[in-house]
């Protein structure tokens, strides 16, 4: 049985005088196509609060955990219920250019720019997935914490509207980029995926910097990296 996550973290982090928390998830990170998408979401106090509030969310979690009709299904949900959210992507040509780490920062910062509007971000707190602090300084306090996505609800909340958005896009791609599955595999490894691009080779999307290329599209070793890669500077 999985475990839902709580709103233990962002009642402690408001108790010591932090105007709101905001969780933050990533997706798209280890595909090999399309962008890489930041969600950010605030809830509400009145879901703070509430001694259900997994459930006022719809039962939000670890978007990993839902399948993509579960995730569909309380998109709507899960967005209406946060005070406020929203979503940052950099494009697969910033994840070659920049590299994931910059990526992942510039996504951030798109995210935090919108809820910006909304909520201070300098007296708010900010609650990540993981050990590595990809938002300083653009929110007062960061919280980095191991499996927040699973535990940490604000989390959960930006880890579904980033996955499903995420997902949404690249099913759309997938229209003009039929090739490479990518209404399925939403830009990650698979059978089909590999068979595409040593058949097809990569997609107007594909990430070309990733060492993928070389192991599953060995025929581009005729064609630089600039070449496909305008603005591209080898670090």
């Amino acid at each position: 049985m999985t475990t839902l996550p709580t709103i233990d973290l962002e009642r402690e982090l408001l108790l010591t005088g932090k105007s709101c928390v905001i969780g933050l998830d990533e997706v798209g990170k280890g595909a090999w196509a399309g962008p890489l998408v930041i969600g950010a979401a605030v809830l509400t106090r009145d879901v703070i609060d509430a001694p259900n509030a997994p459930e006022l969310m719809g039962g939000a979690r670890d978007s990993k955990q839902l399948s993509e009709p579960k995730r569909e299904a309380m998109f709507d949900h899960v967005a209406a219920t946060c005070k406020t959210w929203a979503v940052g992507a950099a494009t697969h040509e910033e994840c070659d250019r920049l590299g994931m780490n910059k990526a992942q920062k510039l996504a951030t910062k798109r995210a935090l720019e919108q809820l910006g509007k909304v909520v201070d971000l300098k007296t708010a707190a900010a609650v990540i997935d993981g050990k590595w602090d990809f938002v300083s300084p653009l929110v007062g306090h960061v919280v980095a914490h191991v499996k927040a996505d699973a535990s940490c609800l604000s989390v959960s909340a930006a880890s579904v509207l980033a996955k499903v958005s995420r997902d949404r896009l690249m099913r759309e791609y997938a229209l003009d980029y039929p090739m490479w599955s990518f209404d399925t595999n939403k830009g990650y490894p698979c059978p089909k995926h590999r068979v595409a691009l040593q058949g097809y080779g990569p997609s107007a999307i594909h990430r070309v910097s990733w060492a993928f290329m070389e192991n599953y599209v060995p025929w581009l070793e005729a064609v630089s990296l600039p070449d496909m890669l305008p603005g591209f500077h080898a670090s």
